[in-house]
């Protein structure tokens, strides 16, 4: 066995050195299994690919390693410069490498090879060239335990000494064909072997894009064959030379043998599609799930990066050997990776994927963070991204502060003027460019008025967007834009193809989208506008907004342009202006025509547009007069009206009777429809007589609402107020199809009259009557005397709807028809008798008070006759033994238990507020009959009989006091027994007991037939 390397000599320098320091055996020792353990623990793979590229570096060859795991043998066969005694030397020693001049060097503290100590207690190298190298722990171990002042050391340690101290000549080792070197690790134990495995299935591309001379490393496994290269990765690299003042600056706080390597590097790395065409770069992909995403120096550290690339830079590392340090160097590297960043952007296609890698703000460690913030300081002011449009530029005014004498007419300067649009187009800086969301077809039609705007497909939303500095517009701003020179002159066919690329499903954004009109004038926003279709109709005089032909769309109907057939011209605010004003207009003729040719073309029906009578039509008399004030000659309605104008004979010639009615004029009674009529003062307004007053009787009869009162169907007869022939109108209002005005209209559930209905309950339309004043022939007799009966041969349901009373429940039950009620029964004039005064009251006394006023005068009983007197002097009578006492005032009488609902219905005291009706006379305890019992079972046992009953001083037949029975006579005595019991109806059959007891079987026979 030959020594190549001079292991002997290198053995005994240690041994010697450990001899004569003791401590410093424990310090390797303590090195070593820190480096194993910690900062390389799991570093296997990567250490053996950086020594096997700096050996293709050293030798300038193309780096290949194979790793080969059989059994529990890891084998590394690697291309390159073979060992020799340096490279020996620098394996057995810790924190010295012998690499330190070599520029690209991946190797750079000389402890690396110590991460096979985790793996393995008998690690050998070898060369085909040069020969070969092993360590032995057991032979370490029993080399130490020969050394007396070491062997208490060894015995402290638990037998532990530092493995790769001590190198021992090898046999040559069997290196596979195509390579130089070998390193074989016998592994330790089964751990040690699923240790390997792991980080062999781990290996992948970001490891070679760290190691730039080291080209694939092949991975034997289980006796498959795994290639890894770097293939499919965009690279941008930087690097450079540092000078004397630079090392001196940067490299102050740094270990002597990084001193001595005076380079720096720094590669991004990003993976891109595998498909390329012609003339185009490759687009980006994220970075594959086995790339560790972290910071490489150039192998990975700990250091997170959570960006979509990979960064391998030259950071200067603590001494965990995990971690970057911190310092001048370290902000050196940050720099130029933020720049050589901006290089990969700009090299990669300039597609919407360069936005995901546009790094967002936070970061997932502080050197992320810092790396992101260097980058994002620099990203707005680069350009990357390609535009549809030259960006603004941008300029300032002169400068009148500094000028002798101010020049109103000076002119601005340009600072820095728009770039030259370029053969692939423009490519403008993120804080030059904008964003419109939107179609390819759209944006390339307003990219003239967007500065530096981005083709289609840049996500307006991307958070990038906000990084970059890009503007986003959205499209109303973009709206806003189409003015001043730019569509100056534009033709009407150009806003046409506008209108064909603008989105339909966002009518708010396009509010002010301009439009030309036929007139020549250009019009912000399409609502107001009028897209003129079939017929052509000279419509000047009505001032309306036409659309030009040439840029007529659908668009613009949807955004509020009205297509311009006859009805919806008719409806335009122009023209309803226009007709409105027409009155006190110079010249109304024109209008005139063209509001009756638009009639005419509707085909409206009469009432169809009510305010249509408005316009200004001449009369026969050849003055002018609203069409709603003017008769047709011969027409149904001359004859029922009072005396009025009629329209001009040649109006009739030339646009005859139906458009003429339709337009307003009189022929039989015009009638509104409408549909969806909200009841308000502001909405509700057809110009008819009454119509406010009408909606106040409606709120008064509807419940407050938190929601808008709205009709379904409105139907009005109008002009009722001209009528003067009455008995042949109504006919005429009571039939079909006018019938159909008078329903009721419901509304939340609750029926309302209709407005012509009202109108005509309101009004002596019925010889001379009000409908409400009379009613139906034959209909309730308790209204008898109260109204007149109405005429007959009208309808009689169509008569109800007009307010002609019908029963007493229906008058109770309409909006102030008990007040109607109670001042009827206060005329003195009107005869009512005793059984309807007292079925008038019991009804009333089913009424709500609050829907009546207390009365001034009632009508009442006194002394057996019916009057009206003063409700201050009238009482209701709440019990029959109270009579006695207030039978001097005018009694309000009906059944005792609705006395006290009366009172409350008409103010009025009961008797018992008026009296104490205290007994005042003394008589004697009287057992009741027992003959009693058979008609009221729970009579009481006594009762009080008084030779003369007095009751507040008054002389009284019988009162029920305190529970007891006060009576005078068997009449008395009855009637407090009825009383007391609740059968006041059987009193008189008591009455009749008491004075003949052998009457009682018939009685009750009689009892039984009641």
């Amino acid at each position: 066995m030959v020594d190549s390397f001079g292991t002997d000599r290198m053995r005994a320098a240690v041994l010697t050195a450990w001899t004569a320091s003791p401590a410093r055996f424990r310090e390797d020792a303590n090195a070593e299994e820190d480096f194993a353990l910690g900062g390389y623990r799991d570093r296997l793979i990567v250490e053996l690919a950086q020594n096997a590229a700096d050996a293709a570096l050293r030798a300038g060859v193309p780096g290949v390693l194979r790793l080969s795991l059989d059994g529990d043998v890891l084998t590394a066969a690697n291309t390159g410069a073979p060992l020799d005694a340096t490279g020996v030397e620098g394996l057995s020693t810790l924190r010295v490498s012998g690499k330190r001049d070599e520029a690209g060097a991946a190797g750079r503290f000389g402890v690396g090879f110590a991460a096979v100590v985790s793996v393995t207690d008998e690690p050998s190298i070898g060369s085909r060239e040069s020969g070969a190298v092993r360590w032995s722990r057991a032979e370490t171990t029993a080399l130490v335990a020969g050394v007396p002042v070491l062997a208490g050391e060894l015995s402290g340690r638990s037998g532990h000494v530092p493995l790769l101290r001590l190198p021992f000549a090898a046999d040559p080792l069997t290196v596979p064909g195509g390579f130089d070197s070998l390193v074989r690790l016998p592994l330790r134990d089964k751990t040690a072997t699923e240790a390997v495995r792991r980080m062999l299935a781990e290996t992948s591309p970001a490891l070679l894009l760290g190691l730039p001379a080291l080209e694939a490393i092949e991975i034997e496994l289980d006796g498959a064959l795994r290639r890894v290269d770097a293939d499919g990765w965009h690279l941008v690299a930087d690097s450079g030379e540092f000078t004397a003042e630079q090392v001196a600056e940067l490299f102050a706080d740094r270990p002597t043998e990084e001193r001595a390597r005076p380079y720096w590097s720094v590669r991004w790395a990003v993976p891109v599609d595998g498909v390329v065409t012609e003339g185009a770069a490759r687009e980006p992909r994220p970075l594959p799930a086995g790339v560790p995403a972290v910071v490489h120096a150039p192998t990975p550290s700990d250091e997170a990066l959570d960006l979509p690339a990979l960064l391998i830079a030259s950071f200067p590392m603590a001494t965990d050997r995990r971690h970057v340090a911190k310092g001048p160097l370290t902000d050196f590297l940050i720099d130029k990776a933020a720049e050589s960043y901006l290089r990969l952007l700009k090299e990669l296609p300039r597609t919407p994927k360069l936005l995901d890698l546009v790094p967002a703000l936070m970061g997932k460690g502080e050197l992320d963070a810092r790396i992101r913030r260097a980058i994002l300081r620099r990203l707005p002011a680069t350009p990357l991204l390609p535009a549809l449009s030259a960006p603004a530029p941008a300029v300032e005014t002169a400068s009148f502060s500094e000028a002798a004498v101010y020049e109103p007419d000076a002119q601005w300067h340009v600072e820095h003027p728009a770039p030259d649009k370029g053969p692939d187009g423009w490519v403008v800086a993120g804080r030059e460019a904008a964003v419109v969301a939107g179609a390819s077809d759209l944006l390339e039609a307003v990219a003239g008025f967007v500065p530096g705007l981005l083709p289609a497909g840049w996500p307006a939303r991307h958070p990038a967007m906000a990084s970059l500095g890009v503007r986003r517009v959205e499209l109303a701003d973009v709206i806003d834009l189409l003015s001043g020179e730019g569509v100056e002159g534009r033709d009407p066919a150009w806003w046409h193809a506008l209108y064909d690329v603008l989105p339909y499903d966002d009518p708010e954004s396009l509010g002010a989208l301009p439009v030309p009109l036929a007139d020549g004038r250009l019009v912000r926003g399409p609502r107001g506008t009028l897209m003129l279709t079939g017929a052509s109709l000279d419509l000047e005089a009505l001032g309306l907004r036409i659309v030009h032909p040439d840029a007529a769309h659908p668009l613009l109907l949807r955004l509020g342009a009205a297509e311009a057939t006859p009805r919806t011209v008719l409806e335009d605010t122009l023209t309803r202006t226009a007709i409105s004003e027409s009155l006190d207009s110079d010249d109304p003729e024109p209008i005139a025509r063209a509001v009756l040719s638009l009639v005419d073309a509707a085909a409206l029906a009469p009432g169809e547009v009510p305010w249509l009578a408005e316009l200004a039509l001449r009369g026969a008399d050849g003055e002018r007069y609203a069409a709603g004030e003017l008769l047709l000659p011969g027409g149904v309605l001359a004859g029922l009206l009072e005396e009025g104008p009629l329209v001009a004979d040649e109006l009739v010639s030339a646009y005859g009777s139906r458009v003429l009615v339709a337009a307003g004029v009189l022929d039989g009674f015009a009638v509104v429809n409408d549909a969806d009529v909200l009841l308000d003062h502001d909405e509700c307004d057809h110009d008819l007589d009454g119509e406010e007053a009408w909606l106040d009787h409606v709120h008064d009869l509807l419940p407050d609402l938190e929601v808008p009162l709205v009709v379904a169907e409105f139907t009005a007869v109008r002009d009722l107020e001209l009528v003067a022939d009455w008995p042949a109108a109504l006919p005429l209002l009571t039939r079909p199809p006018l019938r159909g005005a008078l329903h009721p209209l419901r509304i939340d559930g609750v029926e309302v009259p209709s407005y012509t209905a009202w109108w005509l309950a309101g009004h002596p339309v019925l010889d001379g009557r009000r409908p409400r004043e009379l009613r139906l022939p034959g209909a309730d007799p308790l209204l008898q005397g109260l109204y007149t009966d109405a005429p007959a041969g009208l309808d009689e349901s169509a008569l109800s709807m007009l307010g002609v009373r019908t029963t007493l429940a229906d008058l109770l039950a309409s909006h102030g028809g008990p007040e109607e009620l109670l001042d009827l029964m206060a005329d003195a004039s009107i005869v009512v008798d005793r059984a309807q005064l007292r079925a008038l009251w019991i009804a009333l006394a089913g009424v709500e008070p609050s829907r009546v006023a207390p009365p001034s005068r009632v009508r009442a009983v006194l002394d057996g006759e019916i009057v009206v007197a003063a409700a201050d002097d009238a009482v209701v009578v709440e019990a029959p033994d109270l009579l006695q006492l207030v039978a001097a005032r005018p009694l309000v009488l009906a059944s005792y238990d609705l006395a006290e609902s009366l009172s409350e219905l008409l103010d009025l005291p009961l008797a018992g507020e008026l009296v104490s009706g205290e007994v005042t006379s003394e008589g004697q305890v009287r057992p009741v009959p027992p003959e009693v019992r058979s008609l009221l079972p729970t009579a009481p046992e006594t009762y009080v009989e008084h030779e003369k009953l007095l009751v507040d001083g008054v002389p009284c037949a019988w009162r029920y006091f305190d529970g007891s029975i006060h009576c005078t006579g068997v009449d008395g005595l009855a009637r407090g027994l009825a009383w007391a019991v609740g059968q006041w109806s059987d009193r008189l059959a008591v009455a009749a007991l008491l004075r003949d007891p052998a009457a009682v079987p018939l009685l009750l026979a009689e009892a039984d037939l009641s």
